[in-house]
């Protein structure tokens, strides 16, 4: 029961690694406040964490909704232990065909998100001396994927990012760091095609696709107590994918 009574937020917590991330969170002790833009699922997930847990439809790319969602929080909560963000999309395409509102679209929600959500938090967090902020970023936002400019650009951006408020609120007993997930099966990697799957998993040692489980259990790790001493940090959650 690493995060008994502790309050955490999770964007994109109605479905895929951030529902799962929820679940961890919450058979620990933890009381849960998820947001997502799908008001059905994300109702449904809410309802599976427990009594205390709560859902908002916020879309992270909002500044006011996201400062709405961060202060109901707190107003209902009394404060803020854990930020996970986790909201992200795809809009796949090669440079020269990607569209420029694909490109937008990609940046508004994984990167910029993560910005206004991070931006809205810390100010609670600052005021406590403490918290945590765990970003789940991605493996090509280290080495690069064809046909996923948008998508690889904010996972990219989302690491440096990591680094700079890790840098900017260690003074204040707020550590961030981020997850980065290699080839996992989830409904966004469900879609793709048995040719596109096969050489996914011929670039992965450990020769299988890793679960959503395996990515929570790093999330609550960074977020818990036992990562106390480390901040700025990319946890590279990828088969060694990546080296």
């Amino acid at each position: 029961m690493r995060f008994k009574d502790k309050i955490v937020m999770v964007t994109g917590g109605a479905a895929g690694i951030g529902r799962v991330t929820a679940e961890a969170f919450a058979r620990e002790g933890a009381k849960l406040a998820i947001c997502d833009v799908n008001p059905e699922t994300g109702e449904a997930a809410a309802k599976s964490l427990g009594a205390e847990a709560s859902f908002e439809k916020v879309d992270v790319a909002n500044e006011t909704a996201v400062s709405e969602w961060t202060d109901q929080v707190v107003k209902r909560y009394g404060r803020i232990d854990v930020l996970v963000n986790n909201a992200g999309i795809t809009r796949d395409a090669l440079l020269l065909r990607m569209k420029a509102a694909d490109w937008d679209l990609v940046m508004n929600i994984n990167l910029k998100g993560a910005f206004l959500c991070t931006r809205a938090v810390v100010r609670y967090m600052a005021q406590q001396r403490s918290g945590r902020i765990v970003n789940v970023a991605s493996v090509v936002g280290v080495v690069g994927n064809a046909g996923q400019a948008n998508y690889v650009a904010s996972k990219a951006g989302l690491i440096g990012l990591t680094k700079t408020v890790a840098r900017e609120f260690a003074a204040r007993g707020i550590t961030v760091n981020a997850v980065a997930p290699g080839f996992i099966e989830t409904q966004m990697t469900a879609v793709l095609s048995e040719k596109v799957k096969e050489g996914f998993l011929s670039q992965i040692p450990l020769g299988r696709a890793g679960t959503a489980e395996e990515v929570a259990s790093a999330v609550t790790f960074l977020a818990s107590d036992q990562a106390a001493y480390l901040t700025g940090q990319v946890l590279h959650v990828s088969g060694g994918m990546y080296m």
